[in-house]
């Protein structure tokens, strides 16, 4: 991904909320699907606090631009994701330089609209769901529960590991969280039950977006997997640990994940993320080298992304009492083991086929201290070291009225900071 003019962090935009807008500035300008009120669902932009209806302004756009800019006319963003780099990046610059053109603020006002007037919807219909298990420290501070001697399996630093989950559930930030009921057996308990789970929790993730398809039997190589990854969210995969540690063997997770996936709305494209990538952090003295169909230079010197992570709770208490949401933790992106591209190769390396519009999971982003774990498992230590809320509560896993905030964004000096909204949810008993 090279920079551009549409990365220039000195550019303005004649839409004033745009300029310094901690989220959405000119040099975002991420994808997502939008209604408004009794209207249809479209595509859409986001730019400060608006939202541009793109597909109304097609016919000032030109090749590849228009082709793009008509895509989104669809009650989903399948159609533009098919398309691939090449129309996305020129529908970009266009949008970008619409929005920075001053001479084009006539033509384009028409087509702005007040996100607080608009709804938001999934970016795509998600044919395929996989999530991957990507942070390390993730799993080392989960395996040390179980197997204090040996926290990682054998295959973990070989194969990045995932798992198929459920796209049906998957919903966007601010969908209700039921808490679920399932089969559950306790330490303690001769036989399972079905009950609600009394161990929700969270995990904090990027969510990875699916551009143009790959026939069946046609591995993508790592070195050309960029073309097929459109952009990232967030994304948290609720989970119940309760049900999951009875149920996850032999087959792993099942009815312990697929009741909810929570997404941010907005797909922050590949090229908004250029001025962010990082090099792969060289692995620890005596791990293997990753096998030959997952390695490529280019990829270990720029396809990481330096992305700060953050997850915030705040109780029904603290709403109640206007108590600002506490911070659980905050870790970055390069805290992942394998890249991005590396999963989208390992994914495929057997012929497997992906679409437009399918979903990874990271897996939880954990960093190397308590500051930085992705989910209260690690966090309260299997619940056996409740944390401390600033108000007094405690909390070892959710409770019913509990909300979970996620956000993340990316900053570098010289770079204008660009973000990626918020992505929340509430917890309900049914």
């Amino acid at each position: 991904m090279t920079l551009d003019e549409t990365h220039a962090p000195e550019a303005r935009s004649w839409l004033d909320d745009a300029n310094g807008h901690a989220e959405f500035p000119l040099q975002n300008l991420p994808l997502g699907v939008f209604s408004t009120r009794g209207g249809h669902r479209r595509g859409g932009i986001a730019i400060g606090d608006h939202i541009l209806d793109v597909s109304t302004l097609a016919t000032l756009f030109h090749g590849d631009a228009r082709r793009a800019a008509q895509s989104m006319a669809q009650t989903t963003l399948n159609d533009m994701l098919e398309l691939g780099t090449a129309p996305r990046q020129a529908l970009r610059r266009a949008v970008f330089a619409m929005l920075s053109d001053a001479t084009a603020q006539a033509a384009v006002r028409p087509a702005l609209l007040h996100s607080h007037e608009c709804e938001l919807h999934l970016p795509a219909s998600i044919g395929d769901y996989t999530d991957f298990y990507t942070g390390i420290h993730h799993a080392e501070n989960v395996g040390r529960q179980f197997r204090p001697d040996a926290p990682l399996l054998p295959n973990y630093k070989y194969v990045p590991i995932g798992y198929h989950g459920r796209s049906s559930s998957i919903e966007i930030s601010g969908a209700q969280v039921l808490r679920p009921r399932a089969q559950i057996k306790g330490p303690n308990d001769a036989e399972p039950s079905y009950r609600p789970t009394q161990r929700l929790d969270y995990e904090l993730e990027i969510g990875i977006w699916i551009a143009s398809s790959n026939s069946r039997g046609q591995p993508i190589p790592v070195s050309r997997a960029a073309d097929h990854i459109a952009g990232l969210s967030l994304l948290n995969d609720w989970s119940a640990r309760d049900v999951q540690v009875w149920e996850y063997q032999p087959l792993g997770p099942f009815l312990a994940k697929n009741f909810l996936t929570t997404i941010s709305p907005w797909i922050v494209t590949a090229e908004a993320l250029a001025p962010f990538r990082a090099m792969q952090p060289p692995r620890p003295a005596g791990d293997p080298a990753p096998l030959s169909y997952l390695f490529d230079a280019n990829d270990q010197a720029r396809g990481a992304f330096d992305i700060t992570l953050e997850a915030h709770l705040r109780t029904e208490r603290m709403r109640a009492s206007g108590t600002p949401a506490h911070r659980l933790s905050r870790g970055n992106t390069q805290f992942m083991y394998w890249t991005v591209a590396q999963l989208v190769a390992h994914h495929t390396c057997n012929g497997c086929n992906l679409r437009a519009g399918d979903l990874f999971g990271s897996g939880t982003i954990s960093g190397p201290d308590a500051s930085s774990c992705g989910s209260l498992l690690e966090i309260s230590q299997g619940g056996r070291t409740p944390l401390q809320l600033p108000n007094g509560e405690q909390r070892s896993f959710l409770e019913d009225g509990d909300e979970l905030i996620l956000s993340a964004y990316a900053e570098r000096p010289g770079r204008a900071r660009i973000g990626f909204g918020t992505c929340t949810g509430i917890v309900r008993s049914p």
